[in-house]
């Protein structure tokens, strides 16, 4: 129990007593006298439990005074701590490349992969991560769980707390990831929830960076649904001062509570559009992802024609001027929301990006864990 218990025991027809103060601090008392013969069902115990806390306290105030902390939104840290993270993220990375296997920040630790939704990139990225860094990484799948159904997510964040030295999650809700985070003692990393994907728009920075130079100031135009991706995108232009344009289909926008808060934060240029050809003009990236997401599969068709004229081709990347990079987080569907030609193109950098994925992550982690 994450709690201390204050238990006491008493025998109805025995003197000898126990009593149990707290997790961490036992005392014993007992006075011995002659011995008796009591037929075993004569002996009857009263045990009394009191939970010494009158409310379950947030794991957070803990997990701060450890030093330890989740990454479960881009806004949730300021422009500094962002840039660090991808410095190191730099860093790290070059460690690994250049073959140097001594740099084991998590040997001995382990990490807890909860997956309700399953993907290759998030599984191998983290799994590889976290294990070339002298880690060990265990896959917990969609069955071996069933989180929220089989048993409760509060459950099941104290128990993989006891097990684990850090838990990352992929799920649909985003109030999973929330309540993971809460009852959590050890730090939680969001893999990917409905609402938002952190950990892919930071491997996505990292490689603004390697290509272009820079984030600060660039234009990143995203086109087609405004989904989680997006989501990330907004809270990260709510910290890092560049311009963002969504180019979706009407009734596709974004959240409009997301955009709000980060135009209101007033560090990037945020623009939402429904025309992609002229919000590509000028863009250093131009970045587009599935237009039926994971859960939304039976809205393919009606999709596919809703967004006719969102899907990025040779023309959409001419207009956008040589200068631009094209991204996708993947799966990509070719020939729906790209074709095969701009995916295949010189100028397309999504193989890096996927790398990144695995880098950004661990330097995600390193700074989760206060190392």
């Amino acid at each position: 129990m994450a709690a201390a218990i204050s238990c006491h025991f008493s025998s109805v027809s025995s003197p000898d007593s126990f009593s149990l103060s707290s997790a961490s601090s036992i005392s014993r008392t007992a006075r011995i006298l002659p011995r008796v013969s009591v037929p075993a069902p004569a002996i009857r115990r009263r045990i009394s439990c009191q939970n010494a806390s009158t409310a379950l306290q947030s794991s957070v105030n803990g997990k701060a005074e450890a030093g330890l902390k989740d990454f479960l939104n881009i806004s949730d840290f300021d422009k500094d701590t962002i840039l660090k993270i991808l410095d190191r993220a730099k860093e790290v990375k070059a460690l690994i490349k250049s073959g140097e296997r001594t740099y084991l920040p998590f040997k001995g630790k382990t990490l807890a992969m909860i997956f309700a939704k399953p993907s290759m990139r998030t599984r191998v990225s983290f799994e590889t991560g976290f294990h070339l860094l002298g880690g060990h990484a265990l896959y917990l799948g969609p069955d071996d769980i069933q989180m929220g159904k089989r048993e409760e997510t509060r459950d099941v964040a104290r128990v993989l707390s006891r097990y684990n030295d850090i838990i990352m999650a992929r799920v649909f809700a985003h109030q999973d990831i929330l309540d993971l985070a809460k009852y959590a003692t050890v730090p939680v990393i969001n893999g990917l929830t409905d609402f938002n994907h952190p950990c892919q728009i930071m491997a996505d920075a990292l490689t603004i960076i390697e290509h272009v130079g820079r984030l600060e100031g660039t234009k990143v135009v995203y086109v087609g649904d405004g989904n989680n991706i997006v989501h990330s995108w907004l809270m990260l232009a709510s910290v890092i001062p560049f311009h963002f344009v969504c180019a979706c289909p009407r009734g596709f926008e974004p959240d409009a509570r997301t955009a709000k808060n980060a135009i209101r934060a007033g560090v990037g240029k945020i623009e939402i559009t429904n025309d992609p050809k002229e919000a590509v003009k000028g863009a250093d990236v131009v970045y587009s992802d599935v237009w039926a997401s994971m859960g939304q599969k039976e809205e393919a068709e009606y999709r596919r024609k809703v967004f006719q004229g969102f899907q990025v081709d040779e023309e959409l990347m001419k207009l956008a001027g040589p200068q631009a990079y094209f991204m996708h987080c993947l799966p990509a569907e070719r020939g729906i929301e790209v074709t095969d030609g701009v995916i295949e193109a010189s100028n397309s950098i999504v193989f890096p990006q996927a790398e990144n994925r695995m880098h950004a992550q661990n330097a995600i982690m390193l700074h989760a864990l206060g190392l």
